[in-house]
């Protein structure tokens, strides 16, 4: 089933590169009236005739980019896609082939699903990536093949000063071009006893930490509680507005409410908070659960 399947495919794969390259080339003045057409009637087999007549730009684009080790059906479809978007944006008033605005949109739809497929780490965020993704290969190629007789790193900073991106970002790329995606599952050894995920290290905490933190924190913040009420009243409210609110008051505000100067408020702030220190490391210390405990975080 699976044989006669891929056979079906090549065989549709074949026919529409056959017969893209049978369509016949539009003359200026059929290419004007077919896009004016659709422009502004939005004529479907004008549309139909128009892309027909330029699928051959889709085969010639994908063609160029079957190096990725992407399936050229998925090429050519994307491509289409592209196509299908010139046309729809293509402004017949202007004096420009639509072969010539085409090809654009054709190639970049290409480039966009192999930059999306070609590893499932996510590729070429910014046009200085993408141009260092599509070029580094050609380049490296260009460069290898003269008689400069360069080192890896000369060659990296003359690739560099090239696309005009950062040394760093072109030995990320080399790095990532050098490196497949492979899986988290993949066995080791002969045997395949183990696997590839065996040997990566968890950083978060164990579910005894979490627990530990979690009652760790719900500890500090009774100490802290408790801490405030041996505050007078006005150091209470400094406290709070500065430090219990998710958008603390600033010294100026306070100051102004309270109808003292900021550099006050600053001061009373200060002790207020020597004074909560020393109450919660009291607590800690008397505490028989609180030796453990950073009281002072």
């Amino acid at each position: 089933m699976a044989a006669t399947h891929a056979f079906d495919s090549q065989t549709a794969f074949n026919r529409y590169v056959r017969d893209a390259m049978r369509a016949p080339l539009l003359s200026r003045e059929r290419e004007c009236e077919l896009t004016h057409r659709w422009h502004e009637e939005r004529d479907e087999a004008a549309l139909s005739e128009l892309v027909a007549s330029h699928a051959r730009l889709v085969v010639s684009q994908a063609t160029a980019y079957r190096g990725y080790g992407l399936p050229m059906q998925d090429l050519l479809q994307e491509g289409n896609v592209g196509l299908l978007q010139a046309a729809a944006r293509f402004d017949p008033t202007r004096e420009v082939r639509f072969s010539t605005y085409a090809v654009w949109w054709i190639r970049a739809a290409i480039q966009d699903f192999v930059l999306r497929n070609w590893s499932m780490v996510r590729l070429g965020s910014t046009t200085q990536e993408k141009a260092l993704f599509f070029n580094l290969r050609r380049l490296r190629a260009k460069i290898a093949g003269s008689d400069a007789g360069k080192s890896d790193s000369e060659a990296r900073l003359q690739i560099a000063e090239e696309l005009k991106v950062q040394l760093g970002q072109v030995e990320r790329m080399e790095a990532r071009l050098s490196g497949p995606d492979q899986s988290a599952n993949a066995p080791l050894g002969e045997d395949g006893a183990s696997e590839w995920q065996d040997l990566l290290v968890d950083d978060a905490p164990s579910p005894e930490d979490s627990v530990q933190r979690s009652r760790d924190n719900a500890l500090r913040a009774r100490w802290l509680k408790t801490a405030l009420t041996t505050l007078p009243a006005r150091e209470q409210h400094i406290i709070r507005e500065r430090h219990l609110k998710e958008e603390g008051t600033t010294l100026a505000e306070l100051g102004e409410e309270l109808g003292i100067s900021k550099e006050r408020v600053r001061q009373i702030e200060h002790r207020a908070l020597e004074h909560l220190k020393r109450r919660v490391l009291d607590s800690a210390a008397l505490s028989p659960n609180g030796n453990h405990i950073d009281a002072s975080r």
